[in-house]
C-alpha cells in the first residue's frame, strides 16, 4: 500500500515533535506535522519557529512546503506510513500515571489506522504502556505495527542531538524493528534494540538519574549554607583536577516538564517504594523555600523590593513549563515585599527589562542562569541570591 506521506507526527509542533519532523524532512522524507495549536501552525507556516531551537529555523525555511507540511486536519493520519505519537503519560493529582489521554486518543483515531501502518511512540510513557497499546489495537482487529522509540534530546539542542545520539528502538517483532530501524537510520547512524519495558525504563532511568544527581548537589549546597560555609569554595576544591568528580553538578533549580514528572512515574511504578526518588523530589522542590528562609534569617523582607532574574526552567531557552522560578515567585508573593520578574526570552507584559529590575530591587534572585547574566553589572550593595553561581561562569 502506498501512502501520501512517509511520516505523520501527532503533536508535531511541540519541543519533541517539531525537531524530529524537521530532521526527517531534511532527509527528504515527506513529513506532515499534525497539531491543534493554531497559533503554532500559523507561525510555522510563515517559517517562524514557535520556540527556541538551535539550527531549526534554517531547516524550516529549507523544507517547508517541499518535504515538510503542517495541518490541523486529522485525516492526514490515515495517509501516512509512520505515525509518530508525541503524547506522554501524564501524572494525576495523586502523582499516579493517568492513561486516559492515550485511551481517548486511540478511541478517537482508531478509524484512521490500518494494518499497513506503523505507530511509533516517542514521548516518555509509564512502563507497560506500549504493550497496552498493542493489545488495544489487536482487540480492535488491527495489525498496525507498534514501536517505542524514545526521544533522548536536550531541549534547545534537539536538531544536533537527533543525528548524533544513538536511537533506542523497541518493537515486538522483527518486521516492526526492521521498519523502525530503517526509518531512524535516515537521521542517525546508530540504533540500540531493547524490549518494550526495557526501553520504557531506559528513558525513565535516564531522566531520574539526572534528577537525583542534581538533588545531591542541592542537598550539599543547603548543608553548606546551614553551616555558614561557601558551597562553591568546597565545590571547587572537590572538582579541581579530580577526574572522579567531573560529573558533579552545580546547585540550582531542577525542574522542567520531564525530570520531576518522570521521577514520580518511576515512584509509582515501584509501588511508591522508590525512597531515593522521593527524597530527591523533596530536596529539589524544597530549594526555593530554603533560599527564602535563609534570606529571611539575614534580612527582613518587609517593604523590600525583590527581583527574580530568569523565569525559564533552564538556561537560554524560552520554556517556562514547571519552572521553579515561578514557585519562588509564589513564595515571595506571600511576603510583605514588592516583587518584579524579568526574562529576556519569555514574553510577559508584567516583566521588567533586566537593567530596570536591577536598578529597582534591593534583593535579586537568579531564577534561571541565562548566559547573558554572567556579564550583568549588579552593584555590590544589592543582595544577590545565586545558587547557580552564574555570575562567575
Amino acid at each position: 500500500m502506498s501512502f501520501k506521506y512517509d511520516v505523520c507526527i501527532v503533536g508535531g509542533l511541540g519541543h519533541v515533535g517539531l525537531p524530529l519532523g524537521l530532521s526527517f524532512a531534511n532527509k527528504n522524507l515527506k513529513t506532515i506535522l499534525y497539531d491543534i495549536n493554531k497559533d503554532a501552525i500559523e507561525l510555522v507556516k510563515n517559517k517562524v519557529m514557535p520556540f527556541m531551537e538551535q539550527g531549526a529555523e534554517e531547516m524550516l525555511k529549507n523544507t517547508l512546503d517541499k518535504t515538510l507540511f503542517v495541518t490541523d486536519e486529522r485525516d492526514v493520519i490515515k495517509d501516512s506510513k509512520f505515525i509518530v505519537i508525541v503524547i506522554g503519560t501524564p501524572v494525576d493529582e495523586h502523582l499516579s500515571p493517568n492513561f486516559v489521554l492515550f485511551r481517548d486518543f486511540l478511541s478517537r483515531f482508531i478509524n484512521l489506522f490500518s494494518d499497513d501502518q506503523h505507530i511509533i511512540l516517542r514521548s516518555t510513557v509509564y512502563p507497560g504502556t506500549t504493550e497496552k497499546i498493542v493489545d488495544y489495537l489487536r482487540r480492535n482487529n488491527l495489525k498496525t505495527r507498534v514501536s517505542f522509540c524514545p526521544e533522548r534530546i536536550a531541549q534547545g539542542y534537539a536538531i544536533a542531538e537527533i543525528s548524533n545520539l544513538p536511537q533506542i528502538i523497541s518493537s515486538d517483532d522483527e518486521e516492526s524493528f526492521s521498519e523502525a530501524e530503517k526509518l531512524f537510520k535516515t537521521i542517525t547512524s546508530e540504533v540500540i534494540r531493547l524490549s518494550f519495558m526495557e526501553a520504557e525504563l531506559a528513558k525513565l532511568f535516564t531522566n531520574v538519574y539526572r534528577y537525583i544527581k542534581f538533588s545531591i548537589a542541592n542537598q550539599f549546597y543547603q548543608i553548606a549554607l546551614q553551616n555558614n560555609l561557601d558551597f562553591y569554595k568546597i565545590y571547587d576544591a572537590i572538582v579541581y583536577n579530580y577526574p572522579r568528580a567531573k560529573d558533579f553538578p552545580k546547585a540550582g533549580f531542577t525542574a522542567g516538564p520531564c525530570l520531576f514528572k518522570d521521577t514520580m512515574q518511576l515512584a509509582a511504578f515501584s509501588k511508591n517504594n522508590f525512597f531515593l526518588g522521593h527524597a530527591a523530589m523533596l530536596v529539589n522542590e524544597g530549594l526555593p523555600y530554603f533560599l527564602v528562609e535563609q534570606l529571611k534569617q539575614r534580612v527582613s523582607l518587609d517593604n523590600k523590593v525583590v527581583g527574580i532574574l530568569g523565569m525559564a526552567f533552564k538556561p537560554d531557552c524560552d520554556d517556562k513549563r514547571e519552572s521553579l522560578a515561578y514557585k519562588l515567585k509564589h513564595i515571595l508573593e506571600f511576603e510583605n515585599c514588592t516583587l518584579f520578574c524579568s526574562d529576556p526570552y519569555i514574553k510577559d507584559p508584567r516583566f521588567l527589562p533586566e537593567d530596570e529590575l536591577i536598578e529597582k530591587c534591593d534583593i535579586i534572585f537568579i531564577g534561571c542562569p541565562h548566559s547573558r547574566y554572567s556579564s550583568l553589572n549588579i552593584p555590590s550593595e544589592k543582595i544577590l541570591i545565586d545558587p547557580w553561581r552564574s555570575k562567575q561562569k
